[in-house]
C-alpha cells in the first residue's frame, strides 16, 4: 500500500481555512433553510385556513338550502391556486357535499374523502401522502351548517427548497474559492515564514553547526519571540558543545598525562627493584659464603648452640636469596614481550604437572585433568602462571592423607575461557581475599607452609597481561579454588 508523503504546513493552512469557512457557511445556510422551510410551511397553512374560511362564508347559502350547484361553483374559483390539489364541501354530518380535484397529473387517491370528521385539525406528510391537508368548520350565527376541507401539495416548498440548494451550492463554492485565495495569500505572512524557520532547523540539525542564528522573518510579534528563542536555544547548545568539547580535550590530557606518569612511574619502580635485587645479592653472597667458611674452619670448635646460630644464619640467608630470586623473575616479567602462539592447554597442564610432581615425588595426589581446549597464548608466560597454582595446589594439600587436585574449565567459552585449579586443602578466609594475589601477601606463616609470597601475584600479572582477569573461592579447611579468565582469540 502507497504511503501518502506529508502535506506541507502552507497546504493544511489552505484546506484548513477553506474546511472552517464552508463548514461555518454550510451551518449557516442550513440554519436558515430550515428556518424558512417552517415559516413558509406555516404560511401556506395559513393561506389555506384563510381560504376555508372564504369558501365556507360563501357556501353557507347552499348548504343551508341545499344546493350543491351553487357550492360547486363557489369551489370551482380555487382552480386560480396551481398547488392546491383537493377541496371537499361537507355537510353537518360529515357526508361529502361538493368537491373540487385539481385535474392534471393527480390519480384517484387526489379525491376528497366522502365522509369525514368534524374536528379541526391539520395534518402534514412528507413521505407516504405528501401535502398539507386543512380541515375548518363552517360557523353561522352560532351554527355549524358544514366543514371544509382542503389540501395543498408541497410543490412550492420543494421548489423553494431547490432554488436554496442551488443558492448555498453557488455561494459556498464562491466561498471556499475566496477562502483559497485569501488563504493563498495569508501565506505569505504565516506559512511562509514557518517553512522558512522549518528548513533553517533542517539544516542545523544535518550540519551540526550551532554557531549559526535563524534570521529575523516577518509575521508579526509571535514570529519574533519563537525566532529570538531558537536563536538563545542555538546559543546555549553551542556554548554547551564549546565545553564538552574543551572538557574532553582536558581530560584527554589529563588522561595523557597521568598515563605518561604512572608509566614511568612504574619504569622507575620496576628499574629500583631490579637495582635492589641485583645490588642485594653480592652482600648475600658474602654471608653465605663466609657462614660456609665459618663451619669448614671453626665448625668443629664450636658447641651445639653456636651450629645451630650458624644454621638460622644459612637458612635465611637462602630464604633471602630466594625472595631476590623470585623478585627479580617478577620484575621482568613485566619488561618481557608477550607473544600469542596457539597453545594446547591440556599439554601445557600435564607439563606443568611433571614438573611440581618431580618435587614432591614421595607424595601420593589424585590429580583430575578434564580435557582443555586451544588457546591464544604467551605459551612460556602461561606455563609459569600454571606451574605456580599448581605449586600452590600442592603446598597447601600437603596436611591432607589423600590430595585431590582438579583442573577444568567452566561457562560458556565462547566470549572467555575460564579454567580453575580446585584442592582439597587448607584453604583461606574469604575476608583477606583482597591480600591473595599481592606481593609477598601470606595467609599462613613460614613455619606452617613455605614460601615467599610472589607465585599468585606473578599469576596476576601474567593473566593480566594477557587481558585476563584472576580471582579465587575458599572456606577455612574445606580446600579453595583458584580461576583465571582469558579472553577468547582466534588461533591462526
Amino acid at each position: 500500500m502507497a504511503i501518502r508523503a506529508p502535506q506541507s504546513i502552507s497546504r493544511k493552512l489552505t484546506w484548513m481555512n477553506m474546511l472552517v469557512s464552508g463548514a461555518a457557511l454550510l451551518l449557516a445556510c442550513a440554519s436558515f433553510i430550515a428556518y424558512d422551510l417552517v415559516s413558509f410551511r406555516s404560511l401556506i397553512v395559513n393561506n389555506l385556513t384563510i381560504r376555508s374560511r372564504v369558501i365556507g362564508a360563501n357556501s353557507v347559502s347552499a348548504l343551508t338550502f341545499n344546493d350543491p350547484a351553487a357550492a360547486q361553483a363557489t369551489l370551482s374559483a380555487l382552480q386560480a391556486d396551481p398547488n392546491l390539489v383537493s377541496a371537499g364541501l361537507y355537510g353537518a354530518d360529515g357526508s361529502l357535499f361538493a368537491a373540487y380535484r385539481r385535474a392534471s397529473g393527480l390519480g384517484v387517491d387526489a379525491r376528497p374523502p366522502e365522509k369525514i370528521a368534524g374536528d379541526e385539525q391539520t395534518q402534514l406528510s412528507w413521505s407516504d401522502d405528501p401535502g398539507i391537508v386543512v380541515v375548518r368548520p363552517i360557523l353561522f350565527q352560532g351554527t355549524r351548517p358544514g366543514i371544509v376541507r382542503m389540501r395543498s401539495d408541497l410543490g412550492a416548498l420543494h421548489a423553494r427548497l431547490v432554488r436554496y440548494v442551488v443558492i448555498v451550492g453557488v455561494v459556498l463554492a464562491a466561498s471556499l474559492v475566496a477562502a483559497f485565495l485569501i488563504s493563498r495569500v495569508a501565506q505569505r505572512s504565516i506559512a511562509a515564514p514557518m517553512v522558512e524557520l522549518a528548513k533553517f532547523s533542517e539544516q542545523v540539525a544535518r550540519d551540526r553547526d550551532y554557531s549559526v542564528r535563524a534570521p529575523a522573518v516577518s509575521g508579526g510579534p509571535e514570529f519574533e519571540m519563537f525566532t529570538t528563542a531558537f536563536n538563545d536555544m542555538l546559543a546555549e547548545i553551542e556554548y554547551r558543545d564549546a565545553s564538552l568539547r574543551a572538557s574532553h580535550d582536558e581530560l584527554d590530557q589529563r588522561v595523557q598525562q597521568r598515563t605518561a606518569e604512572l608509566t614511568a612511574l612504574n619504569q622507575e619502580l620496576e628499574a629500583f627493584s631490579y637495582s635492589v635485587s641485583h645490588d642485594l645479592r653480592a652482600p648475600l653472597r658474602h654471608v653465605s659464603g663466609f657462614v660456609s667458611l665459618l663451619k669448614s674452619h671453626a665448625g668443629a670448635s664450636l658447641d651445639a648452640q653456636a651450629q645451630r646460630y650458624l644454621a638460622t644464619i644459612g637458612q635465611a640467608s637462602a630464604r633471602m636469596g630466594q625472595l631476590i630470586d623470585d623478585l627479580l623473575a617478577f620484575s621482568r616479567m613485566s619488561r618481557s614481550t608477550l607473544t600469542r602462539h596457539p597453545v594446547d592447554l591440556g599439554a601445557l597442564v600435564r607439563e606443568a604437572q611433571a614438573e611440581v610432581m618431580a618435587q614432591v615425588a614421595e607424595r601420593e595426589i589424585a590429580w583430575t585433568i578434564q580435557p582443555l581446549p586451544e588457546i591464544a597464548a604467551d605459551r612460556s608466560m602461561l606455563r609459569l602462571a600454571l606451574v605456580n597454582l599448581l605449586s600452590n595446589a600442592v603446598k597447601y594439600t600437603s596436611a591432607r592423607a589423600q590430595a585431590c587436585i582438579e583442573v577444568g574449565t567452566i561457562g560458556d567459552a565462547r566470549f572467555e575461557t575460564v579454567v580453575f585449579v580446585a584442592d582439597n586443602g587448607v584453604g583461606f578466609d574469604m575476608q583477606y581475599l583482597h591480600k591473595l594475589f599481592g606481593v609477598f601477601q601470606r595467609l599462613h606463616r613460614v613455619d606452617e607452609f613455605e614460601g615467599t609470597g610472589i607465585g599468585l601475584a606473578n599469576v596476576r600479572r601474567i593473566i593480566q597481561r594477557h587481558g585476563g582477569r584472576v580471582w579465587a573461592e575458599g572456606e577455612v579447611d574445606k580446600g579453595a579454588t583458584f580461576y583465571f579468565a582469558l579472553p577468547r582469540e582466534t588461533v591462526s
